[in-house]
């Protein structure tokens, strides 16, 4: 949260620790510190030499150095200072050495040129005896209790208090202590800090007056209350990823007006058991009490999915368990308490039913990709900003990118600028919005790949099989260009297909031309080269996925029938159907669904080999003038099959 302040009441606990570490500070080093400062530091050889001279008036011997009293002064005085010592009782540690300089000041001369050294002490075995040769007093130096118990447990303790304290601290929420675990992590925004309206969204206007519902409500709740109506408790947005879920619901916090929480689902979730429901029980208590508000959970599905079974253990019982608070806190709500949760998940099938209820989420909200209008809405949205030449057609570039989500729309925006400025272009034209298109499509151009001559020429020859069998097959979409360019990963080459129409349905002689497209390309190679090559393993893939959905999934045979064998494992996410065990197929009837399968692939083999075989001068015309020019539009793909409309 920006501009955070400490609490008073923590910043004087915090003041409090500050002043006793201060102070123990200046008791214990300070005093330290000073008498350094008033010693003289000497070589230990110096030191030996200096004992024999009688100079050294007393000594204080610890384990690793010795301190005492060095006189500079001249011989004369030096036997009267030794016996003005001895008289004396000496101490035991560095502060007894001060007090003895001022005794013998104040009973020689306060003139007496008397100072303490410090000498680093070597292991030296006959220190002893020298002192007692040379008649000097000498004592041990023992740290005093205080001075021991500050350096080696006070500062340890304090030390590791303070890490762990910085450590938990950094888990929770800036300033909000050692239990901050357990704290929310939601951000708190209001409509100036999202920067984002209704009118900055395009293409979902169904979902915008659902929304716009909600901020009718929170403006103005008497106008509901008065006819007796509640707000739903809970809408859900779903769809597939990048169709504008999240930058929806930034749109309605910058609409509303009201304090905006926005977590991610797996925020919930830490290592330690019982954070995720602490986590929300959290969000939701402050919540109630800066009602009205909005709470929005992105990515819901990370705590949110089906609950396991009864004899299920281990790690999803933590996830289970920040569910199971979030039901209770949902359904805990007073009517109309004017605190509206907000989810958006591109998995919905995976959810609990009991948090999909009426009660918690009262509407769902679907965001499909959008339809032409919507896209050229989107891109009209996305070119704010940008300058476009005059020869720029929205509209036809929204016809060419049907399924693109607004996240694909806003890329290809994105790469059309990026295109026009690495070519010095002032604006950017329709011809870099339609590379744009291809590039999000395929891939980038990779003109560096480079193919021998006879890969290029199956490369011609398959495309241009590809095409032909896709003008021949009366529903199969328009041969809107050619390329042999290099692209992408894996594509050595691409037809592109543009409908004419948004199509939402498919039906039975649809699905077969799609597959008999498909097979285009491999059949091509056949004919021309006598075999077929490894390029056509993502055609087969395709044909095989269609025909197997035919089988499966659409009913469209006579061998199995009106049955669904299968369904869609994620309508929103782009996973393979097939990939799970058929536990509940027998083999026998598995045995029927791949012969059905393998029949409508031969059978559209066929047909594509007919056209093939009917049509192989103008296959070899297209394949040729490909080698030459690279890439071929639709009007010469046309003109060469002999069919171009007038």
């Amino acid at each position: 949260m920006k501009n955070y302040k400490i609490p008073k009441e923590k910043r004087k606990i915090i003041f409090s620790a500050l002043y006793w570490i201060i102070g123990l500070g200046v008791i214990f080093i300070l005093p330290q510190f000073l008498l350094n400062l008033q010693t003289k530091e000497i070589p230990y050889a110096q030191f030996k030499r200096l004992v024999e001279e009688r100079r050294i008036l007393y000594a204080l011997i610890s384990k690793e150095e010795i301190k005492g009293l060095l006189y500079n002064g001249p011989r004369e005085g030096l036997e009267a200072l030794h016996e003005t010592l001895s008289s004396m009782e000496g101490g035991g540690d560095e502060s007894s050495l001060e007090v003895m300089v001022k005794k013998i000041k104040g009973a020689i001369s306060a003139n007496a040129d008397v100072t303490i050294f410090r000498t680093i002490r070597i292991d030296d075995p006959k220190l002893i005896e020298l002192l007692d040769r040379a008649k000097i007093d000498y004592s041990g130096a023992q740290e005093s209790f205080m001075s021991q118990f500050f350096w080696s447990t006070f500062v340890p303790i304090l030390f590791w208090v303070g890490l762990w304290f910085l450590l938990i601290r950094a888990m929770g929420r800036p300033g909000a202590g050692l239990l901050s675990i357990g704290r929310s992590k939601a951000k708190i925004a209001m409509e100036e800090d999202t920067g984002v309206k209704f009118d900055d969204v395009a293409g979902c206007e169904e979902a915008k007056e659902e929304l716009k519902e909600v901020v009718a409500f929170l403006k103005d709740p008497e106008r509901f209350r008065k006819l007796g109506a509640q707000i739903p408790k809970g809408v859900l947005l779903f769809g597939p990823p990048g169709t504008g879920k999240t930058l929806l619901a930034r749109a309605l916090a910058g609409e509303a007006g009201v304090p905006f929480y926005s977590i991610s689902g797996s925020e919930f979730v830490e290592m330690f058991v019982g954070v995720g429901a602490a986590r929300v029980r959290d969000l939701f208590n402050q919540a109630k009490q800066n009602a009205p508000c909005i709470i929005f959970i992105d990515e819901i599905d990370a705590i949110g999915k089906f609950r396991s079974g009864a004899f299920s253990m281990g790690g999803h019982e933590e996830r289970e368990q920040t569910l199971n608070q979030l039901l209770v806190e949902m359904d805990g709500f007073e009517p109309n308490i004017e605190v509206i949760l907000l989810a958006a998940t591109n998995r919905p099938e995976v959810l609990d039913p009991a948090l999909m209820r009426p009660g918690r989420f009262d509407r769902q909200v679907i965001l499909d990709a959008p339809d032409v209008n919507g896209r050229e809405a989107i891109l009209k949205v996305h070119s704010k900003g940008k300058p476009l030449h005059d020869d720029v057609d929205l509209h036809k570039i929204a016809l060419r990118t049907p399924g693109f989500s607004g996240a694909d729309l806003a890329n290809l925006m994105n790469e059309a600028a990026l295109l026009a400025a690495r070519l010095n272009c002032q604006s950017i034209r329709q011809e870099h919005l339609e590379e744009a298109v291809e590039k999000v499509l395929t891939g980038p151009e990779r003109k560096s790949r480079r193919l021998r001559e006879n890969e290029r020429k199956r490369v011609a020859y398959h495309e241009a099989g590809h095409a032909i069998v896709a003008y021949f097959c009366p529903t199969a979409p328009t041969v809107a260009k050619i390329s042999i360019i290099p692209r992408g990963k894996a594509a050595l080459g691409y037809t592109l297909q543009l409908p004419e129409e948004e199509q939402f349905l498919l039906t039975k002689s649809e699905l077969k031309d799609k597959i008999c497209v498909s097979l285009g390309g491999r059949i091509a190679e056949e004919e021309v080269f006598g075999e077929p090559s490894s390029g056509a393993q993502n055609d087969l893939e395709v044909a095989t996925e269609i025909a197997r959905s035919m089988v499966m999934r659409f009913g469209m045979t006579d061998e199995i029938g009106p049955v669904a064998l299968s369904k869609e494992t994620s309508p929103f996410l782009n996973v393979p159907v097939f990939d799970e065990p058929h536990t509940n197929i027998s083999p026998e009837l598995m045995a029927l669904v791949d012969k059905a399968v393998k029949e409508i692939i031969e059978e559209e083999k066929a047909r594509a080999t007919s056209i093939i075989r009917d049509n192989i001068d103008k296959l070899k015309d297209v394949a040729e003038k490909l080698l030459v020019q690279e890439v071929m539009s639709e009007d010469e793909f046309k003109e060469i099959v002999g069919l171009k409309e007038e």
